[in-house]
């Protein structure tokens, strides 16, 4: 097979091993060369030998690592190599809580990288071995530092490193080369210079960073592209990008396709990034775990903000444990995180680092771990705020510098209304924190309320339900300005074994890809400003069993409603969003049909109530028909 590859494709995961093989040849000229092959994805542990003998081994799905084999190979013949792959299960490894499926095997890219005896280092935490650290960012001004891996067997000589940075359009704007000692440690080169373009959603431009070690007449180059911009987070304020407010608005993205399962290919993440902003959403979180670096570089030519998680999250399912308090787990998360951090560090879409999700601080076991992990990461990179997903009570919402309420009032328990309740609560005791808020709701296409309704069934998700929950949420948290950012979970539906339907069907669109829900066309319509939106609502629902409905309609301007040709009054129940007077249908085939401007939308359904026909006195109007969750 080719990579990326999965032994699961689509449906439940197999929790199992494998064994992949292959041969490689090395010419004999790459003699006195060194060689080294990267993953930038095995779910979720992995263990290389090279002619028998063992290269390394990697445990986490969601970041790239690399094995040096130079000593383990044959120049001038063919080798060997295996790997042995597990998704099985354990204790030490992140995450050991989800409830997304995580399909086995090297599902994203490999490669081979050979370089000469000193060069710039691919052993460093899977990362390119330059990482770019802006310390000040202004329109007029930049200052940073380029911190540089090397790798030799040579120790206590010197080298020759050159530090070079192009503008967007190719023109240089900054050189600096220096002797730097072959000690084992990174060097440190700063770097600054006047009016730089900043990085932003509406002009994602990007520098090229080129640097070059020179060592025995041999020389090693490596070149990276990075975005400078400011990032500044306050509960007064909220989100500052190069001191402009913008109103973050995203999207949960999870790790499955419909094509191939958890192997995601470079033109399916530009497929789903389509949908993203389609919708008009401007940030998308990596849910569970962070996604491969080029999904990245196309939210960084996009101009697509990136919240990024470590996987220390909780599904939720009572019986699960998220955190084991041992020093293998405990290692492996610190592992992960520098990892995930020094190989995403050079993006500037990326703009938060997620330390945890859905966490339950029972007792404080859990605190002083996630204490040392925020400690860990403002420390590699102080450039950008952390963040953490929560639904609970406690100290554990203190601890990084964004909070991200997971709230779902309204679904299991109260009603949507209590969001409104919640919300004031939060302005008048916790004003204070830096807050923006998720939530999401199941809801599939192909069930139906009414249908429950005739014949009751269990684990029942009527879309309509759904598209209730997110109308009244949407009413009451789109303008709020406590928020710092809205977060959609999930945008699309994604394979989950441990779900009735094998399926969460939280998303805005099901997992083919095929359909988007109701809901999807009310952030269009509140989010995408660059092209109109209009859309009837419950257009799958064409046989009603009642004689009085009423009819909903997103739009971004006054919509005009028919039925069978006759208008009927609509008003605005909250912002792109419009309701209908009830109406009193007669039984049979009726047609509606919505325009607003140069577009239209309807549908034909069909009445069975079995009522009399009503007198012919019109359309009676009745008073505001609020939708109920």
């Amino acid at each position: 097979m080719s990579l990326p590859h999965t032994w699961d494709g689509t449906g439940a995961p197999l929790r199992t091993a494998a064994t992949y093989q292959r041969e490689l040849f090395v010419p004999a000229e790459w003699q006195g060369k060194r060689l080294f092959v990267k993953f930038h994805g095995v779910q979720h542990t992995a263990d290389l030998c090279v002619n028998g003998r063992h290269a390394g081994e990697h445990r986490g799905g969601g970041t790239a690592f690399v094995f040096e084999i130079t000593r383990l190979v044959r120049c001038g013949g063919t080798n060997a190599l295996r790997m042995e792959v597990s998704n099985g299960w354990q204790s030490d490894v992140l995450p050991t809580s989800s409830e997304a499926d995580l399909h086995g095997g090297i599902y994203r890219p490999a490669e081979l990288i050979v370089t000469d005896r000193t060069a710039i280092s691919p052993l460093y935490l899977g990362s390119d071995g330059v990482l770019i650290h802006p310390r000040s960012v202004s329109a007029e001004h930049v200052e940073g530092e380029a911190e540089i891996h090397l790798t030799t067997p040579f120790t206590g000589g010197t080298c020759t490193l050159a530090l070079e940075i192009a503008a967007p359009d190719g023109t240089p704007v900054y050189a600096r080369t220096q002797r730097a000692r072959l000690d084992g440690k990174p060097v440190r080169m700063p770097f600054a210079f006047g009016r730089p373009e900043l990085w932003s959603p509406e002009s994602p431009v990007r520098y090229t960073v080129t640097a070059s070690v020179a060592h025995e007449n041999a020389r090693d180059t490596v070149r990276v592209r990075t975005g400078f911009r400011d990032i500044r987070v306050s509960s007064d304020e909220g989100f500052l990008l190069n001191g402009r407010r913008i109103a973050v608005r995203g999207v949960a993205l999870g790790h499955d396709h419909p094509a191939t399962g958890g192997a995601c290919f470079a033109e399916q993440y530009d497929d789903d990034l389509r949908f993203v902003r389609e919708l008009g959403a401007n940030a998308v979180r990596s849910s569970v775990m962070p996604h491969e670096g080029r999904f990245y570089d196309l939210c960084d030519s996009t101009g697509m903000l990136a919240w990024v998680e470590l996987p220390l999250c909780r599904a939720p399912f009572l019986s699960d444990i998220a955190y084991f308090a041992t020093q293998r787990f405990e290692e492996n998360g610190r592992s992960q995180l520098r990892e995930m951090i020094a190989q995403l560090q050079n993006h500037p879409s990326v703009v938060v680092w997620g330390i945890f999700s859905g966490l339950l601080a029972r007792g404080d076991d859990v605190l002083p771990y996630v204490r040392s992990l925020d400690a860990a990461a403002r420390t590699m990179d102080p450039s950008r705020p952390t963040a953490a997903c929560s639904d609970q009570d406690g100290a554990i919402n203190f601890v990084t510098d964004l909070i991200v309420w997971r709230q779902n009032v309204g679904w299991e328990r109260g009603t949507t209304d209590d969001v409104k309740v919640w919300s004031d609560l939060l302005r008048r005791n916790w004003s204070h924190l830096r807050s923006a808020v998720c939530y999401g709701a199941q809801g599939m296409p192909g069930h139906r309320a009414d249908d429950a309704a005739q014949t009751p069934r269990a684990n029942w998700l009527p879309e309509s339900r759904q598209t209730r929950f997110h109308e009244a949420y949407a009413r009451t948290l789109e303008r709020d300005t406590l928020f710092w950012g809205i977060w959609i979970d999930q945008l699309f539906d994604y394979g989950a074994a441990r779900r009735p339907y094998g399926m969460n069907a939280s998303g805005l669109v099901t997992f083919d890809r095929k359909v988007k829900k109701d809901a999807f066309y009310l952030y269009k319509a509140l989010w995408n400003r660059s092209e109109p939106t209009l859309h009837l609502t419950d257009k799958r629902r064409t046989l009603r069993r009642e004689a009085q409905q009423h009819f909903g309609i997103y739009a971004t301007e006054q919509p005009l409603l028919l039925i069978d040709g006759d208008t009927v009054r609509v008003h605005e129940w909250a912002p792109c969003h419009y309701l209908s007077d009830t109406v009193t249908l007669r039984d049979g085939r009726r047609r509606i049909e919505v325009r607003a401007g140069a577009l239209a939308d309807g549908m034909v359904l069909t009445v069975a109530s079995g009522e009399a026909p009503p007198k012919p006195s019109g359309l009676p109007r009745t008073g505001d028909p609020r939708p109920t969750n």
